[in-house]
């Protein structure tokens, strides 16, 4: 008798004790949980730490807070000026706010993921391809502000966005390549012709020089013909005034 009365006192004790188990729960130092109590959401979040769950009565829902990283596929764009590009970008965000995550939101995750990817086509768009291949960071950051503004409601602090790679048209990589390459060619026909007006200024100067004293001519032709002989002992040069040959040239003219 003592036995078949303590038998439904043990398990009873044994269920309590799996109730009571069932009930703890423990958050990292980087969860938060969100207690619905009868269907009601509690005002604050618990954790982190060792916390009690009245079940059946109480259901938790654990919100992490680090940062997420996410992966914004490419999308198809169209910029100002007409040309279609491929771009990709990745967003980093967390959660704010645990209770609005949860109750403003069905899947905050999926949300920012899909708001991305609408904003980075609604933002890229209204820029030139010049602006999106020179002014990243510029774009980056407008996307930031209004991604940001767009999930605050729910929750989500969206602390950085990055575009990652600009895919462009095999026919406008070629036509942009062409570009580069003109515009080499023009710098190199500048420099040149810059370098041909710098050395003709040096020209006129020696020959200003020069003209002040005849005797320097001379010794210009003994200088040359040292630099020849230096080089090539076998040649023999005269330098020819060229007054005799001006006269010789006057003289067969009728």
């Amino acid at each position: 008798m003592i036995q078949l009365l303590s038998f439904p006192a043990l398990f009873i004790v044994f269920v309590f004790v799996a109730w009571l188990f069932s009930c703890i729960n423990i958050l990292s130092e980087y969860e938060r949980g969100v207690i619905f109590r009868l269907g009601r959401v509690l005002p604050l979040p618990k954790g982190p730490g060792l916390i009690f769950v009245f079940k059946p009565f109480d259901r938790l829902v654990r919100v992490p807070l680090r940062t997420v990283v996410l992966d914004v596929p490419p999308q198809d764009v169209i910029t100002k000026d007409n040309v279609s590009v491929k771009v990709n970008a990745v967003v980093y965000f967390r959660v704010s706010n645990p209770l609005n995550c949860i109750l403003q939101v069905e899947n905050y995750i999926y949300a920012t993921s899909q708001l991305s990817q609408t904003t980075l086509r609604s933002i890229l768009g209204q820029a030139s391809l010049d602006e999106l291949l020179s002014e990243r960071d510029k774009l980056s950051q407008e996307l930031q502000t209004v991604i940001d503004q767009h999930t605050d409601p729910w929750g989500i602090k969206v602390s950085q966005v990055a575009i990652k790679q600009v895919d462009l048209p095999q026919d406008m990589q070629r036509a942009m390549a062409l570009q580069a390459q003109a515009e080499r060619e023009k710098r190199a026909k500048i420099i040149n012709a810059d370098g041909e007006f710098q050395a003709s200024k040096q020209l006129s100067e020696a020959a200003a020089v020069l003209a002040m004293n005849p005797l320097t001519i001379q010794l210009r032709y003994l200088q040359t013909l040292t630099q020849i002989g230096a080089e090539n002992s076998t040649t023999v040069v005269f330098p020819v005034p060229i007054d005799l040959l001006s006269a010789w040239v006057n003289k067969q003219k009728p």
